[in-house]
């Protein structure tokens, strides 16, 4: 179990340097680097929100369907 902490923390700590010395040596200016940023985080978002939704339609659909046959009329 330890190892695979160390593993994890290993990765999580070489991802935050390299995601540094990234944006460190970034060719465009801060201020563009940080727009950029939050533009692809919004978009991130919105689509994770479109996912979530499109799932939770389909889960509701199926809870519908598994319930439908119990239901007394």
């Amino acid at each position: 179990m330890r190892r695979i902490f160390s593993f994890f923390a290993g990765m999580i700590t070489g991802g935050l340097v390299g995601a540094a010395v990234a944006i460190l040596l970034a060719p465009v200016s801060g201020e563009d680097a940080r727009f950029q940023i939050q533009e692809r985080t919004m978009r991130l978002r919105d689509e994770i929100k479109a996912v979530a939704e499109a799932r939770r339609a389909e889960l509701e659909r199926e809870l519908a369907a598994l319930r439908a046959p119990h239901r007394k009329e």
